[in-house]
Parts: C-alpha cells; structure tokens; sequence
C-alpha cells in the first residue's frame, strides 16, 4: 500500500472551503451555469491549496487544466466525495491536496448528493504510475466504513492527516 501521507503537508489542507452553494439558482441563470460557478469557485480553492506544496510551475494554468478535466466528466464520484485529478505540464511533480465542506457543495456528482471532501490530484504527464496508484488508493479510503464520519470530525489540518494515516497508510 502506498504512504498517501507523505504527500499531504497542513499547507495542503483545508478544513473548511470558503466556497459555498448558493440557496438558489440566479434568476436568468441555467442550473449548468449555477454547477460550474460553484465548481470553478471549489477548483479554484484547490489549485491554491495544490500550489501551496511548491510544486506547481503555474497555479492559474493548473486551474485551467483543472476546469477542463472536470469538462470532460465530473470527478464527484458520489457518497460525498469528488477527486479532481489531471495530469498536467503546471505539475513538477506529483502532489496532492485535501478539503472538506461540511454543509456540501453541488459539484454534479453521480449520485446526485452533495459534496463534502474533495481529494484533488496532480502530476506531470509521464507520471502515470504514481497517479493511479494514488488515484486507487484514495478512492478504497473513502469508502472505507468510518473514513467520512473521522474526517467530519476533523477539526485540524492534522487531524485530517492523521484521519488518512490511520486508514490508508
């Protein structure tokens, strides 16, 4: 199993995201204009939190990459959980990033409900290796009984840490 924990730095963590889904659509406004305002706002919190690892080339390129990944199909995977991940020249290397709302934010996910972790993932393109195999991890962890109740009752950047540690390390 891989160490997930060697890749998440407190820097790269947020335990709450500013982002919040607005109680209603804008009048004029289609629901797919209200989903990707949400969006670009919660990828834009996450490039910032992925350029706070010292990885990143470009943190305003990274969103783009970000924004036209999500484009091709959404990375909510359902049970709350989204996994934005694009492999991407603005990464110098492999890097992660972790946060939470916990009211839920609208991020279009397979299942309907709203998101409250957001695992973003990045690598360069040659990277594919690392990428899956973090990729997979993740994805087992978090539907893992009792990973999303611990990581609610996160109330720290290392408590979350230590919340993946303990399930995934």
């Amino acid at each position: 199993m891989i160490r997930l924990t060697r890749f998440l730095k407190p820097p790269q963590v947020k335990v709450e995201l500013e982002t919040r889904t607005p109680a209603e659509v804008p009048e004029g406004w289609s629901r797919e204009r209200f989903v990707w305002s949400v969006k670009d706002a919660v990828l834009e919190e996450l490039a910032a939190l992925l350029d706070a690892s010292g990885k990143i080339v470009n943190p305003t390129k990274l969103l783009a990459d970000l924004l036209q990944r999500e484009k091709k199909a959404t990375t909510a995977v359902g049970h709350g959980v989204a996994i934005p991940h694009v492999r991407t020249m603005q990464a110098r290397e492999f890097s992660m990033c972790f946060a939470r709302s916990t009211p839920g934010v609208e991020f279009d996910a397979v299942d309907g409900a709203p998101v409250h972790f957001f695992l973003a993932v990045v690598s360069p393109p040659y990277d594919d290796r690392l990428y899956l195999q973090v990729y997979k991890a993740l994805a087992e962890i978090l539907i893992a009984p009792g990973v999303r109740a611990s990581l609610l009752e996160a109330e720290t950047a290392h408590d979350v840490i230590k919340v993946i540690s303990r399930f995934g390390d």
